[in-house]
């Protein structure tokens, strides 16, 4: 750390100024901190944006006030175990030996597969390497999964299939102005990404055409030329529905489909059997010819962007709606030069990192198969192991929720996440994980997970954890810390390390800085898709940040794609599945409504984080349900009102906020909101085939009218009535 003191903490704990990085989302903005020394020893600090690539200094409310979760009464700055029912304070010895002996005895009893870890996508690059490692050799399991399943899994395994590799975004930020037509699909960017806005601004400043597809007009809906209002689940149908226009209207760039792309006369030919362009419409909500003048505006641009996130990619068919999308881009030959590409929005600080690197259950570092021989070979050798150390695939994260509710994985280490809140179908989750014999959680408070755990373990923060992240379009980043570890708080990479000593498994894992890591994460990603051999601490420092791939000769533009596609034979590959015409779960009289779910501006994932800062949390203080007028009347609610909204898989509570913004049809509540205001209390189970992505944005439901207690109420803690639920 190269900073000056400027103060104390409440703790008393020294605090310095210096450059560090925002926590949140996937722009990852620089921040600078400063503050002014009061007598009392305490500082009032100060977060403004500092200059850099992505934001360019910009930092939105989140940002701004970060520091002050990090800084926050509520953090954790001891260990502490169970005893008695009760987590009470512990030394670090005890619970690393209590943790230790769950480990073992699970696996003694079940084998190595009765432990389990589960990750983030907030981790470091270092942390989410060494977590991959630490649970395939340390603990010999192949049972690792992470809440990034949640997140980029449809997009991830949809640019595989497509180009040959995953990348968040195929073109470099600041190419945004220099499209004419830009399409969002299921992404609110004026919230969940506000920095990145300007951006889009610029390009319609150019005389770009924006085109937003959403079934609420959100800020970023208000911000575009054309709105599509679509039926939640109905997104594969849409883009479709607009590839038969692209045909139609002879918009397709026939020599770039011929020359670098294969599989595109199937997809022709399924063009001319499938839907009607009026069939499309009345399946998707949306009128005809807004689908039509969608088309033909992307159709007819020079230059052109698809971007999506999770409204497209959360649904039970979320990776094959992203590759309906892809159809347009590869259609269009839209991609591999300026002002052109296609964009999945990575949500999570990390999101594109920590799939990166080895803690999602089918890759090795640099975007390596576990499967594939050759890969597991190559890691092998950079860990100083035979390949049949390495475990084979384990599952996904909500298929280990199941595994533990089966009792089938016994005891679990959590690292970065809220499982308790964040998975689908969360009470058959909370059941599973009482049953558990260890349950061993890594963070930096009490959250609603921590509180069932066995073992609970203090961890640094973005302001005292050094190490990389990489952006939404592929820059990797130096986040340098700038204060001291509080009280007996540990990074999460040194918990790793002392368990694996602890485990007798210590070899591999005696690294003295997060920069050791990164030197071998360098080693083990390369040749591969991910290849960040090329790219060093030193460099980063420099260069402020570096693309990847970046091998020996260095490292990339930034731009995809230019030349060739990562397949083997350089093509990307069109999709062309039959027609979904059904769309999974359908609405019925008992639930008439779609439930969509998503985020708000002032908080982040299940507000771990967020809910701990005075600022962001006087934003918002409760959930809340998004509901059209028509939908309201008919229901008796009204605004302000708190009503129950009942799945086939639960219930959930939220305060009405009646809104033309949003089709008759659907309703709309955050993630953000654990307890009874936990949206996922209501969300069905149901997983892609593809990816194991959950469908959360499709639930259908009813709405209620609070009307007092009930059984259910009294079981939840809401007896005393609406108030008890802020």
């Amino acid at each position: 750390m190269s900073s000056s003191l400027i103060g104390k903490t409440p703790g008393g704990e020294p605090f310095f100024a210096g450059r560090t990085q925002c926590p949140f989302c996937s722009v990852q903005c620089k921040i600078r901190m400063d503050g002014e020394a009061k007598p009392e020893g305490l500082s009032a600090f100060r977060a403004h944006g500092d200059d850099n690539a992505a934001s360019e200094g910009r930092l939105c409310v989140k940002g701004q006030n970060a520091h002050q979760h990090a800084l926050s009464g509520e953090r954790l700055l001891h260990p502490m175990v169970r005893r008695g029912g009760k987590l009470v304070r512990a030394t670090w010895e005890e619970a690393m030996r209590t943790a230790v002996g769950m480990f073992a005895a699970s696996a003694e009893e079940g084998g190595p597969d009765a432990v389990g870890v589960y990750g983030g996508g907030s981790l470091s690059n270092e942390s989410a390497y060494l977590l991959g490692k630490f649970a395939r050799l340390a603990l010999g399991t192949r049972y690792i999964d992470y809440n990034g399943r949640f997140c980029m899994s449809a997009a991830a395994s949809a640019g595989s299939k497509t180009f040959g590799v995953d990348r968040g975004l195929t073109f470099r930020l600041s190419d945004i102005p220099k499209a004419e037509c830009i399409v969002l699909a299921g992404t609110n960017l004026a919230e969940c990404q506000p920095t990145l806005m300007p951006y889009f601004n610029r390009a319609r400043e150019n005389g770009a055409s924006i085109i937003v597809i959403d079934p609420r007009a959100t800020a970023t809906a208000a911000a575009s030329d054309l709105h599509l209002p679509v039926r939640p689940g109905t997104d594969a149908a849409l883009a479709a529905g607009m590839l038969k226009v692209l045909i139609e209207e002879g918009l397709i760039d026939e020599a770039f489909v011929e020359s670098r792309t294969r599989g595109f006369e199937e997809l022709r030919e399924r063009a001319v059997n499938q839907m009607t362009l009026p069939q499309t419409a009345e399946f998707c909500g949306v009128r005809e010819d807004l689908i039509r003048r969608a088309a033909t505006m992307y159709g007819r641009a020079r230059t052109g962007m698809i971007m999506t996130a999770r409204g497209v990619e959360q649904q039970t068919d979320g990776h094959l709606a992203v590759r309906e999308f892809l159809n347009l881009v590869l259609a269009t030959g839209k991609i591999g030069r300026e002002g052109c590409g296609y964009g999945a929005i990575t949500g999570q600080g990390n999101g594109q990192g920590g799939r990166e690197h080895g803690q999602k259950a089918d890759q090795l570092p640099g975007y390596r198969s576990i499967a594939d021989e050759a890969d597991r070979a190559y890691v092998a050798s950079v860990w100083g192991v035979e390949p049949e150390r390495i475990p084979g695939p384990g599952v996904s994260a909500y298929e280990m929720m199941e595994m533990i509710d089966r009792q089938e994985i016994r005891t679990l280490l959590v690292m970065g996440s809220n499982p308790v809140v964040s998975n689908p179908n969360v009470s058959r989750v909370r059941e599973g994980l009482e049953k558990l014999d260890g349950l061993i959680v890594a963070d930096m408070f009490l959250s609603e997970t921590a509180l069932l755990a066995d073992v609970v373990l203090p961890v640094t923060s973005y302001l005292e954890n050094e190490g990389t992240l990489t952006n939404l379009e592929g820059r990797v980043l130096l986040r340098e810390a700038v204060r001291p570890a509080p009280g007996e708080c540990r990074h999460d990479w040194a918990v790793l390390g002392d368990f694996a000593e602890r485990l007798g498994r210590a070899e591999g894992f005696r690294f003295r800085s997060a920069e050791a890591i990164f030197d071998e994460l360098r080693l083990a990603s390369r040749g591969g898709r991910a290849d960040y051999y090329g790219i060093t601490y030193d460099r980063l420092r420099r260069e402020e940040g570096v693309y990847w791939p970046c091998g020996e000769a260095g490292g990339g533009s930034g731009l995809m794609f230019e030349r060739s596609f990562a397949h083997a034979d350089g093509r990307a590959v069109f999709s062309a599945p039959p027609q979904n015409t059904e769309n999974g779960r359908t609405t019925s009289s008992a639930y008439p409504l779609l439930l969509t779910n998503g985020r708000v501006l002032a908080h982040y994932l299940t507000g771990v984080q967020t809910h701990r800062s005075p600022v962001l949390e006087a934003r918002e203080v409760a959930n809340f349900l998004e509901i059209h007028p028509a939908a309201a009347k008919r229901i008796r609610v009204r605004d302000g009102e708190w009503a129950r909204i009942d799945s086939e898989a639960g219930m959930f509570y939220a305060r009405c906020r009646v809104t033309d913004k949003i089709r008759e049809d659907t309703v709309f509540a955050p993630m953000h909101w654990s307890g009874s205001q936990n949206v996922n209390r209501a969300t069905l189970p149901d997983l892609d085939p593809y990816c194991k992505m959950p469908g959360f944005k499709t639930t259908p439901v009813r709405v209620l009218p609070y009307g007092g207690s009930s059984e259910e109420d009294d079981r939840s803690g809401l007896s005393a009535g609406p108030a008890a639920l802020v």
